[in-house]
């Protein structure tokens, strides 16, 4: 009987597993979705506001875990870089904004945390994973240029390497463009 229970587990696991890493995503070069979501403070922030920019727009499951205050820490640690590269770092989960603003404040972090409550950007940038009443955000990061189209995307990230990897493409997308 335990057997059977066991299998049942692995085959619902393996089934988990099969059916989200054959989700479709998005394209490079294709116009990131647009959204508008409120941050940790209440302003309102859209896609517009980074147009000229490139961004930095990361999915994570949940504040103040540890995973995500990795990732999270990992942005705060290179976003002076990453700012002096000529980009911003936004981050989305499906959180409260007063879970945002005790996340960003208890890690310093500097940069909007945008609350998704419904999960409908995470489901737009084929970040959500909804598993009847509970949905987080993928790991899931986006650079997108400064004219709003998807760049780099980075899929089921690795927390600790995150903010690296899109430094380092961003100098190398930026070599490449500039003579």
């Amino acid at each position: 009987m335990q057997w059977l229970i066991v299998l049942l587990f692995i085959s619902a696991a393996l089934g988990f597993w099969f059916f989200y890493r054959q989700q479709k995503s998005l394209s490079l070069h294709q116009a990131a979705p647009d959204f508008s979501l409120a941050d940790q403070a209440g302003k309102t922030r859209t896609l517009e506001d980074f147009r000229g920019k490139w961004l930095a727009l990361y999915f994570y499951p949940k504040d103040d875990t540890p995973g995500c205050t990795k990732q999270a820490c990992g942005f705060r640690d290179e976003l002076q870089e990453l700012v002096d590269l000529g980009a911003q770092v936004v981050g989305i989960s499906v959180d409260s904004s007063d879970s945002h603003a005790h996340f960003a404040e208890k890690f310093q972090l500097q940069f909007p945390l945008l609350v998704d409550a419904t999960g409908e950007v995470a489901r737009t940038y084929h970040s959500l994973i909804h598993l009847g009443i509970i949905k987080f955000a993928r790991r899931n990061t986006f650079l997108i240029d400064p004219q709003g189209k998807i760049a780099r995307i980075y899929h089921s990230v690795n927390a600790a390497h995150n903010a690296g990897e899109v430094k380092n493409d961003l100098k190398m997308l930026q070599n490449k463009v500039t003579p």
